[in-house]
């Protein structure tokens, strides 16, 4: 972080005007390592800083699990760094929200063949949207998180860049996140490694310095996710037909929540002919109750149809040339970016690759970056169709990309 308070220019270093114990931040507080450093960094430098931690689903439950944001367990570790940096510190009930705008969605997208990314709903639908008003109402001039992303100030307002550690990049979950919300929210841990986070942690005593990193969906026991659709989505593990391109049944699936698109391995078919190609998932069928199989060459993607699109880019998305923009995308969370060319529609947005993408699965996230300023994240959408060069949209869009 920047020094506290630039005389010249009278900003703190959060950008905003005014000294640091002028400033009210909250600070949203998950009871890692990631937010505690933030709250303790902004406490150190002179903020006026309140700690919020949402409590998203069932206490009792949670009291259980461990490597999950949001459970019990972290909710006691977010008091207790709060209490030991002389914060104060609250939890806001927000279970029901969080079901109808997170766990509900993810199950129903589940049942409808497709990949759902909850953390992205969860930022976009709760923590940036209901935590930011919360912030407001207690008079903050920011609402700060430990996400590894950071935004600057650049000529038509805040822009959202990655961080410099990008091993811990989290542009991918944050998309969403409107230029009104850039304008609120701060991100202190930029410009900082893991390594120097919990090296900050160690050399402020915080009780989490070595805790580990939350791995799994925090409402989903122990990964298993499909346990948490069939509740919320009865009849959605239904069994169903496991066919080929041509619709030749090859076998039985136990319901089709259980497949994503790409995966090879638990089809549970052997193999029909000794040199026979391995078979993928390439497409889910959840009016048939269907999976679609296919060898790995069915899975290359040339083009995607976006829904939602959110647009961080300078102008309205809209005014976009009709023949598109050369930008560079990324289509899953752990991958690298591909250049392509984004296309406004009258609904949503095409994406049209330079080279081909494997496993690319509707309900996945596609977000954008600057292909001159590749730090830039000018937004992104959701993917609602994946389809080969020459298909077109609509019909059995995913099928015809495999043919």
């Amino acid at each position: 972080m920047r020094k506290p308070f630039d005389e010249t220019t009278g900003l703190n270093s959060l950008d905003l005007p005014g000294r640091p114990e002028e400033t009210r931040v909250v600070v949203a507080m998950s009871g890692g390592v990631d937010s505690s450093v933030t709250a303790a960094l902004l406490k150190e430098q002179g903020y006026d800083v309140v700690g919020i931690t949402l409590q998203l689903y069932d206490h009792g439950e949670a009291v259980k699990r461990k490597g999950a944001c949001c459970a019990g367990q972290d909710i006691h570790d977010a008091r207790r760094v709060a209490e030991l940096i002389g914060i104060p510190h609250y939890v806001l009930d927000y279970e029901e929200r969080f079901r109808r705008s997170v766990m509900e969605d993810f199950a129903s997208s589940y049942a409808a063949g497709e990949t759902p990314i909850p953390c992205v709903r969860c930022n976009e639908r709760v923590k940036f949207r209901d935590m930011l008003e919360t912030a407001r109402d207690l008079g903050a001039a920011a609402l700060a998180t430990g996400h590894y992303i950071t935004s600057r100030q650049g000529p038509n307002g805040r822009e959202l860049h990655r961080p410099a550690d990008l091993d811990r990049d989290q542009s991918y979950f944050l998309f969403t996140t409107t230029r009104e919300q850039l304008e609120f929210l701060r991100f202190p841990l930029g410009d900082l490694t893991k390594p120097e986070t919990r090296a900050l942690a160690e050399r402020m005593s915080l009780p989490v310095a070595q805790k580990p990193d939350s791995q799994d969906i925090c409402f989903v026991p122990a990964g298993r996710y499909t346990t948490i659709i069939e509740r919320l989505k009865p009849g959605s593990g239904e069994e169903g037909d496991i066919v080929d391109l041509e619709g030749r049944v090859l076998g039985r699936h136990k319901g089709i929540i259980n497949y994503t698109i790409g995966q090879r391995r638990g089809l549970g078919l052997g193999a029909s002919e000794p040199e026979a190609q391995p078979l993928f998932v390439v497409k889910l069928d959840p009016a048939r109750r269907q999976v679609i199989v296919g060898p790995k060459s069915a899975l290359e993607t040339k083009r995607l149809i976006l829904r939602e699109v959110n647009w961080l880019g300078d102008g309205a998305f809209e005014a976009l040339p009709a023949e598109g923009i050369d930008i560079m995308v990324r289509v899953r969370s752990s991958g690298g970016t591909a250049p392509a060319r984004l296309r406004p529609l009258a609904k949503g947005a095409e994406v049209i690759f330079a080279e081909g993408q494997d496993g690319v699965a509707p309900g996945q996230a596609c977000v954008f970056y600057d292909s001159v300023e590749p730090s830039r994240v000018l937004g992104g959408g959701f993917i609602a169709e994946a389809l080969r060069q020459g298909a077109e949209p609509g019909g059995d869009a995913r099928v015809m990309a495999a043919q």
